[in-house]
């Protein structure tokens, strides 16, 4: 496909640009590092807030099934035009059509999942202690709501978001990241197609300031972050003052623990998956590999080699592709950096890849890292690249000691043959998702996905609990006289 020269916002179903005097950021495609187009910056206009609140009204008195039926249309659209959003995603992140493919199919069945509970949008109706009385409880909208996504994912990230807070009656305005800006756009436009009403949904392009000027207005009733803790921070801080709700998907540094009976092939293979995919740019990436001491040496072995063997690329023989952007590339190779400096050991990697066809991409040879201090910035930050460190362990005890030793608690894996230790590790590891001989990664559309400490604020998506995340529970008492008839 052709990518666009320029990229603006949806507004009241249409690209427009809010002024005359529109500034522009550079787009680039990671894979080749040549500029793609330009990305609008968003200004502070409350244009885009006007047409969110015009819209909710007609919106959330539309019946739930309606709201489902108009979301299962989109879905079909995207599957139709799949290979149209496949192409976006890989020129937006560098991915590979195979990779792209994965993510699209994802969104496609989360929004299957997302359109079916329009027929089970459930509530509850129970008795009262007071005579003749009885009470149940509904779901409400809650108002204008503000979706900001991360990169790695985009359309994945786009339908994760948007579609409970359509399905709840909401209105959307939807932040992408500036580095993937027109998938919000391509989305946008196949829900108009699918029978959207003009305003319920909104894009807003742009970096720092636009979020900041988004999350701060009165008029925004929820926000959804995925993205750092620093910017998931702010964005609390800014909506708690007025006590606007908040979801916040904040990353992690997960642990993939390896215990002395395992099967330390499958292990490997789910190592070197949970570690490299998508080039280590996934919240739930594995970048801590936790291993007993007496088959530390064999998995070592076996991890070092598979890895060497990875090919790197953005075609559909490669195992992994760029990283998002060469800021994003140089400070994943300044923290591998620090961590040698800091007497660590690089066993593979480590340093930029020369792709012989595109020089310019931002490519980073998969790095596995060995002796890091399990307190150095290396071990406790999460790097969002192809960057893992190995650590040894005597027992169940002390790798569960070390997987609990950081501020994150998003995902983390075990691989035993044990149930008992499968048990252990269940009951004393803190983490929103657990995998018991798998990645740490993958999620599912009808499952809850979601953190502790600094991977999130409680709330989760998907799964119904996003329904959760996106309505309000109204309790209603209605009285009745049976002598009244």
């Amino acid at each position: 496909m052709k990518y666009p020269e320029k990229i603006h916002h949806w507004i009241a179903d249409n690209e427009v640009a809010l002024s005359d005097e529109e500034t522009y950021l550079p787009k680039y495609n990671p894979a080749n590092g040549s500029q793609l187009g330009l990305v609008a910056e968003g200004k502070e206009h409350q244009i885009i807030f006007m047409t969110a609140i015009a819209a909710f009204e007609d919106w959330s008195r539309i019946s739930v099934i309606k709201r489902s039926e108009i979301l299962r249309t989109a879905t079909q659209l995207m599957e139709s035009r799949k290979q149209e959003i496949i192409e976006i995603v890989a020129l937006e992140t560098g991915k590979s059509p195979k990779d792209a493919s994965g993510e699209v199919q994802a969104a496609i069945e989360l929004g299957y999942f997302i359109a079916g509970e329009g027929r089970r949008f459930y509530g509850q109706t129970t008795t009262s202690a007071i005579p003749d009385r009885f009470a149940y409880t509904i779901r409400q909208p809650i108002g204008i709501c503000a979706l900001i996504t991360s990169f790695n994912t985009p359309i994945a990230n786009v339908a994760w978001k948007a579609f409970p807070a359509l399905l709840c009656g909401n209105t959307v305005i939807m932040k992408p990241s500036e580095y993937t800006p027109y998938t919000a756009i391509w989305f946008a436009k196949v829900l108009k197609e699918a029978g959207l009403p003009m305003g319920v949904f909104s894009v807003i392009q742009g970096g720092i300031r636009t979020g900041r000027f988004l999350v701060s207005n009165n008029d925004v009733n929820l926000v959804s972050f995925t993205g750092s803790v620093t910017a998931g921070r702010e964005i609390a801080e800014m909506a708690g003052r007025r006590l606007a709700r908040v979801c916040l998907e904040l990353g992690g540094k997960n642990p993939l623990v390896v215990c002395d009976d395992a099967d330390i092939d499958w292990a490997v293979e789910c190592a070197v998956f949970s570690a490299f995919s998508n080039a280590g740019q996934r919240c739930a990436s594995a970048s801590r590999i936790i291993v007993f001491d007496s088959i530390y040496e064999k998995f070592k072995q076996k991890m070092c080699d598979k890895t060497l063997a990875l090919k790197i690329g953005f075609t559909d023989k490669d195992n992994l592709g760029p990283v998002i952007s060469q800021k994003q590339h140089d400070q994943i190779l300044q923290n591998i950096q620090l961590a040698w400096e800091e007497k660590a050991k690089i066993l593979t990697g480590g340093r930029h890849f020369n792709h012989p066809e595109f020089p310019n991409g931002y490519y980073i040879e998969p790095t596995i890292i060995e002796e890091a201090k399990p307190n150095t910035q290396i071990s406790q930050k999460e790097l969002f690249g192809p960057a893992t460190c190995l650590f040894r362990v005597k027992d169940l005890s002390e790798a569960t000691v070390l997987a609990n030793n950081s501020k994150f608690g998003l995902t983390g894996a075990i691989h035993t043959d044990s149930i008992n230790r499968k048990e252990y590790f269940k009951n004393h590891y803190r983490a929103g998702v657990i995998s018991i001989n798998g990645p740490t990664c993958g999620s599912e559309p009808h499952l809850p996905f979601g953190g502790l400490r600094d991977s999130g604020n409680g709330r989760r998506e998907p799964g119904t609990q996003a329904l959760d995340t996106y309505s309000e529970w109204q309790t209603i008492y209605e009285k009745y006289d049976l002598n009244l008839i």
